[in-house]
Formats: structure tokens, sequence, C-alpha cells
């Protein structure tokens, strides 16, 4: 095998992200090369201006690659195009397509694809997002026609009561275990029929994906990570069946389709 004759794919990752280049490269393997470039640091700024902040540096962060010759690039990073709404989000990528001379999506975009691709029409969602994030989560994919059935929080800690306790519960995607996404879904009845979207590229996904699909191997599991592995395969015309079982399987449901 060429290494370097693989396709490449480029993503676009907040500071702090620990989660998306290891999934990208559990998820792909020897199938593409990942090469990425971060968002800068916002320091002393609140979230909204954050993510407002990657909307606004995205066109020239894509320069960052230079003349290296990319396949497809991902922006992973969900919240930041959640505030832009679906037709919002879909337009911007198509112009930042242009500029970077290769398609380049939003993983809210892959989702949103892969969503149609495997006939998906209603969702879980799976937020580990602060609450209003949660919100505006949620009306992005309702504005994008598709049926939220129910909103799983997924706190990194949760609130304590009492006058001495912590008080609200505490979100940061970062650091969610797997034991705690698997908690939190245990504890709902879930519709048959509604697939699963764990949102963010930020909370580590993979190791409680394997235990749901033991559980449920019917229901349809969806990332913003594995949407968006999907999607750079597909567009980047990689025709190898994906060796990560959980890759493998997704392509198989949208083969079916």
């Amino acid at each position: 095998m060429d290494l370097f004759s693989l396709p490449r794919l480029g993503v676009v990752v907040p500071p702090e992200n620990p989660t998306a280049e290891p999934e990208f490269n559990h998820l792909l393997g020897t199938a593409m090369n990942v090469y990425t470039s971060r968002f800068p640091v916002t320091p002393g700024v609140g979230l909204r201006a954050m993510l407002e902040t990657y909307n606004e540096v995205l066109p020239a962060l894509l320069g960052s690659f230079g003349a290296l010759r990319l396949d497809a690039v991902v922006v992973a990073c969900s919240a930041s195009h959640y505030l832009l709404g679906p037709e919002g989000d879909r337009a911007f990528c198509d112009a930042l397509s242009e500029r970077a001379g290769c398609p380049v999506r939003s993983s809210t975009q892959a989702i949103l694809t892969a969503c149609e691709g495997l006939g998906v029409t209603r969702l879980t969602l799976v937020s580990p997002y602060q609450p209003w994030l949660t919100d505006t989560s949620r009306a992005f994919w309702e504005r994008a026609g598709l049926t939220v059935d129910q909103v799983v929080l997924v706190p990194a800690r949760p609130g304590t009561a009492g006058p001495d306790a912590g008080g609200a519960a505490h979100f940061d995607p970062y650091v969610v275990t797997t034991g705690t996404i698997l908690r939190h879904i245990r504890e709902r009845e879930l519709p048959a029929d509604t697939a699963l979207l764990f949102t963010g590229t930020g909370m580590g996904t993979l190791a409680a994906l394997a235990e749901l699909v033991r559980q449920e191997p019917r229901r349809t599991l969806l990332t913003s990570n594995l949407a968006s592995a999907w999607w750079a395969r597909r567009v980047a015309g990689v025709t190898d069946g994906a060796r990560h079982p959980l890759l493998r399987r997704l392509e198989r449901a949208s083969v079916r389709r």
C-alpha cells in the first residue's frame, strides 16, 4: 500500500477537543489520511460568542491547509453550525466548498445526509450540551424536517440539591464517560423506531455504541463523527468495505436503502 496515495480528509476541530482525531482515525483506519487544523483559542469569552467566532474565522482557517490537496473537509464542530440553522448551514458549507476547491461539510450536514441515506425520520437526541444549546440543536433537527421524539441530557456531573450542595448539573462533552452515556440511556424507555443521535464531536461515543449494538442490534445509531466519516468515504470515492464495525454497519444499512 502506498500510504501517500490514499484519499485525504481535512478535519477542523475546536482547540480542546480530545476526541475527533482519535475517532476519525479509528473509524477510517487505512482508508484515508486525516489532516487537522484547529480553531483559535478564545480566552475569556462565553460559549455562544466562542461558537460565533468559529463561524467567523472558518473561511480563513481553511487556508491553513495551504496548498495541501484535500479530497474532502469535515468541520468537526456541531455546536457552531446549530446556530446557523439547516439552510444557513448548507449555504455556508457550499460557499466553503467553492473556496476550498473540494467538498466541505459540517458534521451537522453529514448527519442530515446520513439520515437521508438511511431513511431516518425520527430521532432521540443524546446531548452533552448545556440546556440552551441542546434546545438549539433540537430546533435545528426539527427545522430540517426530522421528528425529535425525546432528548436525553448527558451532563458530565449531575446536579445536587440542598443548600450546601453543588447545585446545577455540569455540562462538558469532553469529559463525559462511556458509563455516564449508557446509564442515562438505560434510564429511558425509547420508542422502537427512533434512531439515537449522539450530538457533538467531542463526546467519546465508540465504546458506548459498541455496547448498544449488542443490546439493540436493529436500532440506528448515529454520531457526529460516525456520520462524518461515512460521508467522507462516500465523497472521496472510497470503495473498499469499511473495517470498523460501526462504520461497516452504517454503510450496509445505507446500501439496503
